[in-house]
């Protein structure tokens, strides 16, 4: 027999990422605004305690991608296990594992056997990779919150209970005094370059020397250019100040901001940026961008391109089914090819305007959506056992 499901019972939200911690915030925010009193717990980050969840452990800060290390694996089995003993003696409505399918689709199977409903916040990319998993995600959720606007009629064609909810991304407009405001401290130069190496270690590791490397070249052909890095926290700043430093040392004309990537993009001229999530930041603000993703090692990208269902890997690009931004992915270089992109549409207005109107018909695929009340509204329902209702 199922549980039956009060629709004041608690909620449990899994993230281990950073990004993920951004995704979570905002919907438990929004539940939160409804029902003061409603227990959210959660395995997460910063900003989804200050958007009022229960931190039962701080996650997120060491994530990786790809094939995680032996310590990585026996540090998420020991997760897997307080999270079963924990649901055990904390019966919950509603698990929401917030992306990082490798992480948390083990706490999936777990909620599930204690007759938990499953909704994913953030949609597993098995269109991009791994379909094979398919199976595994019906038999694992109750309902797939999309944040792209392709997925919904993807997961529904194989039978996945599935809804487009916009992205979080977009919730809100622009404002672009303020991030005028806050950019700033960065002053001026020409051409200005955002730099976005990532949030991961291994992620900075791999991409900050490249993205410094083809910083360096741009001022050889432009003396006056200026840049700003992106952190995404203190440590992760500490960190690129570090790598820095083993490159050779912090470069003139450079600086680096904490916790301001939306006024770093409104600041740039043009931005390199790892992908992921953050490029959809960019998107949002209509700005030029090359994307970059880095592997050290050959023979597993040849591992993941046989398993791969795309062609194309960057978000705008997937968004949009064609090419519309420079992606150098897998990257095995250094930063020369980078910079000479940058240079070539930095040189010319008609490439400029072209990516940027093609960044502005994937803005308007979100346009009328709210991700952070249509999530609420998609757990609430669940959580009462109601069915939600798909797009039209």
């Amino acid at each position: 027999m199922p549980r039956p499901f009060d629709p004041n019972a608690p909620l449990l939200f899994t993230a281990f990422e950073p990004s993920g911690d951004d995704h979570a915030a905002g919907v438990i925010a929004e539940l939160k605004r409804r029902n003061p009193n409603r227990p959210i717990f959660a395995w997460g980050g910063p900003r989804m305690e200050k958007a009022g969840a229960i931190l039962i452990r701080r996650t997120g800060e060491d994530a990786v991608m790809g094939l995680p290390g032996l310590a990585k694996i026996q540090e998420h089995r020991r997760i897997n296990a307080d999270v079963d003993k924990w649901m055990t003696l904390n019966p919950v409505a509603v698990h929401i594992p917030v992306d990082s399918p490798g992480a948390n689709f083990p706490l999936c199977k777990i909620a599930k056997k204690h007759r938990i409903k499953v909704v994913h916040l953030v949609a597993p990319q098995i269109w991009a990779w791994g379909r094979w998993r398919i199976d595994k995600l019906r038999d694992r959720t109750d309902m797939v919150l999309c944040l792209l606007p392709f997925e919904q009629r993807f997961f529904e064609r194989r039978r996945v209970p599935a809804k487009f909810i916009g992205h979080v991304l977009f919730d809100q407009p622009v404002e672009k005094a303020d991030l005028a405001r806050r950019a700033m401290p960065f002053g001026d130069g020409h051409p200005r370059i955002a730099l976005m190496p990532g949030s991961r270690p291994d992620e900075l590791h791999r991409h900050f020397p490249v993205l410094l490397e083809a910083f360096a070249a741009i001022r050889k052909q432009h003396p006056s250019a200026k840049g700003v890095v992106a952190a995404t926290s203190p440590n992760v700043a500490n960190l690129l100040k570090d790598l820095a430093r083993l490159e050779g040392g912090w470069p003139d004309g450079l600086l680096i901001a904490v916790q301001e990537t939306d006024a770093i993009i409104h600041w740039c001229d043009i931005a390199l940026v790892k992908s992921g999530t953050v490029t959809l930041q960019v998107t949002r603000q209509l700005k030029p961008m090359i994307v970059l993703y880095k592997k050290t090692n050959p023979f597993f990208f040849i591992f993941v391109r046989a398993i791969l269902a795309t062609k194309l890997f960057s978000l705008p690009n997937v968004i949009a089914s064609k090419r519309i931004v420079p992606e150098f992915i897998p990257h095995w270089g250094g930063g020369e090819p980078i910079a000479a992109e940058a240079l070539r549409i930095l040189a010319s207005p008609e490439r400029q305007r072209e990516q940027i109107a093609s960044l502005q018909n994937i803005v308007s695929q979100f346009q009328g959506f709210n991700a952070r009340v249509l999530a609420a509204d998609a757990i609430e329902d669940i959580s009462a056992g109601i069915p939600s209702a798909t797009n039209s």
